[in-house]
């Protein structure tokens, strides 16, 4: 099983061979936002964020909303170091955690409904492209987090 460090290196180092393949299947731009999302990924949305980790510290003040997940989600079970749905469910969680937030702060007219509505209408216009290649970059650098712990 490697340290916090050999993931951190390793997803830092193997962000542009993926970034590059990707490229060449979806373009230079797509290139670009899934090397983002690799590293995304390794770096903030690691399987280990179920432990104090690189990854976990990594949120400052914020990685209190991962605390809840840390108890909930016990540490290289399949629901965090499961191929795929280790990922779906960090992405899933993140989502809800980021609904909540807009929830509370229109109900306590920190952010008006206009302006809700304008990031949501932002977030639709995301190409579909886009957004198979964050997922895939994110998925991407969980399988080497996993094939450097030695899970199969």
């Amino acid at each position: 099983m490697a340290s916090g460090n050999q993931h951190d290196k390793a997803t830092l180092l193997w962000s542009l061979p993926f970034g590059i393949a990707i490229a060449s299947v979806f373009g230079l731009k797509n290139g670009f936002i899934g090397s983002l999302a690799f590293i995304f990924g390794g770096l903030w949305l690691s399987p280990d964020l179920d432990t104090r980790s690189n990854s976990f510290n990594r949120w400052g003040l914020l990685r209190i909303f991962w605390v809840p997940y840390s108890y909930v989600i016990p540490h290289r079970s399949i629901l965090s170091h499961g191929p795929i749905i280790g990922s779906l469910l960090r992405i899933s969680y993140l989502i809800i955690i980021i609904a909540l937030g807009f929830y509370i702060c229109q109900n306590y007219g920190l952010i008006s409904n206009a302006k809700t509505m304008l990031i949501l209408e932002q977030i639709m216009k995301i190409n579909h492209n886009e957004l198979i290649v964050m997922i895939i970059g994110v998925e991407a650098s969980s399988w080497l987090h996993l094939i450097q712990d030695g899970d199969p």
